[in-house]
């Protein structure tokens, strides 16, 4: 019995410590087990073993889900450098490639041996094109920024676009700090140009689809900037470059800049059909041009001078000195921003040529018989028009009546002579005064003949018969007619009140 049991004890040891062994595998496969739960990956890879050591691997992840894990000597710059050679060097050229902005890999310790799917994991980044290029990129200090190919690109491209407000000669000018000519005629020069925004240059990784390779798509860029409607037009038989640019609202040359692939001057012949872009600008920069304007400007002389003169006859006048227009040169400095006019100053201004003013003598000398040109309102104050200057076919005056004492009295509206006085059918008791001036007036359908004689001269104002109702009326009413050489005339042209 007492040799039994060492060997009872012996044998119960070794099943414990086989136990024990199978427990921690359990326990280490489990853990193992519930990290792969927790982490699936895009690329299915089973874990072979577990190794006593740790060793270094790389999980690639696309933003939060894990596409696969690396080996530790997988050679990621190696298979980059590939791929740029095969895509991306003709476009790109001396440059390197990286992955993607959503591509993060993490460098981890581990002591599991996972199945080696390196080339699986590249061929989906391949095919997924999981990728950024190392390019330059621009950034605005209003938080804009672009990546593009080249700085050397870039600045050809925003110098073609300043020429949309800014002649290139006067930029190469201004760059080595000289000016263009003085003005000596009227017209425009400019004398300085900025961008309000400033620009930072570094490089970067950026997806291939968001670096602007070209001129024509760095210059549109800095046109419209991010998401603007762009507006097109479709030309026509006859149409020019001038004529679509004052029909959208754009310098000829800014219309050339931004169709820069189509058109490559103003004086270019444009092919019926094609379509232009005519967007207004939208850009994401401020560029300021300052120019000086040279403007004639007319500079009008003082309002008419009258003279009374008592040697003309009353009712005449004679221009003494005509009126003339002066005119001055005016310097103007200027500053534009995106082409739109936001300042403007008077630098200097000198007349040129001095105005004149009109001088007009009006005769005041009163002749007996002869009438002033003017006229009064031939009835009392308490009268109004009752029918217009031909109201209906053939009326050739106007009908004025009292609004209480419709027989109230007539008053010769000038001076003159009683040319004939009388009764007709038409215009019952009447009279005409001839005014001497190549003037006459009738003032007809009075209530009785009228107190005045053939011949007989009238002053302005007096009293020359009633209201009435005699020959073809239908109410008491006072027709007045005006008539100059012969010919009838509004009486509402020469009557205030009328």
């Amino acid at each position: 019995m007492r040799k039994i049991l060492p060997i009872l004890f012996s044998l119960i040891i070794a099943i414990g410590i086989v136990s024990m062994n199978e427990t921690i595998e359990y326990n280490t496969y489990a853990n193992l087990n519930l990290e792969v739960v927790q982490e699936d990956s895009v690329i299915p890879q089973a874990i072979l073993s577990i190794n006593q050591t740790y060793t270094k691997v790389q999980k690639v992840y696309q933003k939060e889900q894990l596409i696969g894990v690396l080996s530790d000597d997988a050679d990621t710059d190696a298979f980059l450098e590939r791929v740029y050679l095969e895509r991306y060097q003709t476009d790109f050229p001396n440059t390197k490639l990286g992955f993607g902005q959503d591509i993060f890999i993490s460098e981890v310790e581990t002591n599991f041996i996972y199945e080696n799917q390196d080339d699986a994991i590249f061929n989906y980044l391949a095919t997924q094109d999981l990728f950024s290029v190392e390019a330059d990129k621009v950034q605005f200090s209003n938080g804009a920024f672009i990546y593009v190919k080249s700085i050397e690109l870039f600045e050809q491209a925003k110098d073609l676009y300043l020429e949309n407000f800014i002649s290139k000669a006067a930029i190469d000018l201004i760059r080595v700090n000289k000016l263009p000519a003085p003005l000596v005629t009227y017209g425009t020069r400019e004398i300085g140009f900025s961008i309000v925004e400033k620009a930072n240059y570094q490089r970067g990784l950026a997806p291939a689809s968001e670096i602007l390779k070209s001129i024509s798509e760095i210059v549109y860029f800095l046109s419209y900037g991010y998401n603007t409607e762009i507006e097109l037009y479709t030309v026509v038989e006859y149409d020019t470059v001038e004529g679509i640019a004052y029909k959208s609202g754009l310098a000829p040359q800014q219309v050339v800049t931004i169709n820069s692939e189509t058109i490559k001057s103003v004086n270019q012949i444009l092919e019926v059909g094609s379509q232009l872009n005519v967007t207004y600008f939208n850009s994401p920069i401020n560029v300021v041009v300052n120019k000086e304007r040279l403007a004639k400007e007319t500079v009008y002389p003082q309002s008419t001078l009258y003279i009374k003169d008592n040697t003309m006859q009353e009712g005449f006048s004679v221009v003494q000195t005509k009126e003339e227009l002066g005119y001055k040169d005016v310097l103007y400095k200027e500053t534009f921003v995106n082409g739109v006019i936001t300042e403007s100053t008077m630098v200097s201004s000198t007349v040129i040529k001095q105005p004149v003013r009109e001088v007009v003598r009006i005769g005041t000398k009163v002749v007996p018989g002869i009438g002033s040109g003017t006229f009064r309102w031939p009835l009392g104050a308490d009268s109004k028009v009752s029918c217009r200057w031909y109201c209906y076919a053939g009326h050739q005056g106007v009908d004025l009546v009292y609004n209480f004492n419709k027989n109230g009295p007539i008053y010769a509206a000038d001076r003159g002579v009683v040319s004939r006085v009388g009764y007709d059918w038409r215009n019952g008791y009447h009279v005409y005064i001839d005014h001497n001036n190549g003037m006459k007036t009738l003032y007809a359908h009075m209530v009785r003949y009228p107190p005045v004689k053939l011949g007989e001269r009238i002053e302005k104002g007096d009293f020359i018969g009633n209201v009435g109702s005699t020959g073809r009326s239908t109410g008491a009413h006072l027709h007045f007619g005006i008539y100059v050489e012969g010919s009838a005339k509004n009486p509402c042209n020469y009557l205030d009140g009328c």
